[in-house]
């Protein structure tokens, strides 16, 4: 689909277009049919990152934690498409053999866990998926190192991590030679930018370290979904929209509203286009739960926003 040149995430090769296909839904909301079919068509598009963790789906009653894996593994098996697609995953929230967090044990053995799922023997891109202050950085640092120097995972990242304790890591990977991250994966949209704005993407941009947002949509409700408190009632995510209604929510639709008026596109397409214009974004990442809505999604790699309209959303959300 997308003949535009890729991104790079920061200071790595690891590069895609500016969307990341987010793996939360395989094995929870979508089967393992229509996740080969989503993959599937996700690469015929041009995409080229695929982001999980260990930890999806274990929230669901009678999953363990390692569904989307287990289907992104199946699918990588069956289609033959591992040397065309780049795998992010995720320690750390996780509890298993060798503990919980980011205690070296633990991170030894979810790896093997996570490459035995996966059906590789590499993981382009391993995030810390939080923060463990119960555990030394220069200790975790180093157990991701010791999986680096085996060749078992290649570019390391962090998720959920706030700008002293993200700064601490940089600071410690100079000073004692241990793996630096690379990539930050923040919570960041239109309507939820305080944890990403400010000092963090300050931080991310004098270190070149590439950003890749979740949760783009905020949960949906940037795609329209939800604009009146009868709205609310039609999804079980609906009661969390509450707080995004009554608050900037109505005044961020209304800018979305104006944008799409002037260029065709639709509301998903803006708020992830929106996204990756900001500074030291590289790519959202953002999930489907059918081939439709994927197609819709990827839209966003080809709308370029003008500064007026980018200005006009930005403030919108202020």
């Amino acid at each position: 689909m997308t003949d535009l040149p890729p991104r790079t995430l920061g200071a790595t090769d690891l590069a895609t277009p500016p969307l990341i296909l987010g793996g939360n839904v395989f094995g929870w909301t979508i089967d393992r049919d229509q996740s080969f079919r989503i993959l599937d068509a996700f690469v015929d598009l041009g995409g080229t990152m695929i982001d999980t963790a260990d930890v999806y789906s274990a929230w669901v009653d009678g999953h363990k934690g390692g569904e989307s894996e287990t289907i992104l593994g199946e699918w990588l098996k069956a289609s033959g498409k591992r040397d065309r697609v780049l795998i992010a995953t995720k320690v750390g929230m996780l509890p298993g053999d060798g503990g919980e967090k980011l205690a070296p044990a633990r991170i030894a053995a979810a790896a093997e866990a996570s490459l035995a799922r996966l059906g590789t023997d590499r993981i382009d891109l391993y995030y810390a998926h939080q923060d463990d202050t119960d555990t030394p950085q220069a200790d975790y640092l180093a157990a991701f190192g010791r999986l680096i120097d085996a060749g078992k995972i290649g570019v390391l990242g962090a998720s959920n991590f706030g700008a002293m304790r993200l700064k601490a890591a940089l600071d410690l990977a100079t000073a004692e030679g241990l793996p630096r991250f690379h990539v930050l994966q923040p919570e960041y949209n239109l309507v939820s930018r305080k944890k990403y704005e400010g000092e963090l993407q300050n931080l991310c941009v004098e270190h070149n370290i590439g950003v890749a947002p979740y949760f783009g949509l905020a949960a949906g409700f940037l795609t329209g979904k939800y604009r009146t408190k009868d709205d609310l009632t039609k999804s079980v995510r609906g009661s969390s929209m509450a707080d995004l209604l009554d608050g900037k929510g109505a005044n961020v639709l209304a800018a979305m509203d104006t944008v799409a008026a002037e260029t065709g596109a639709t509301l998903p397409q803006i708020a992830l286009a929106w996204l990756a214009a900001q500074e030291g974004v590289t790519a959202p990442i953002a999930s489907a739960t059918s081939v439709d809505q994927l197609e819709e999604l990827a839209g966003s790699w080809r709308l370029e926003l003008t500064k007026e309209q980018l200005a006009a959303l930005t403030e919108a959300g202020v």
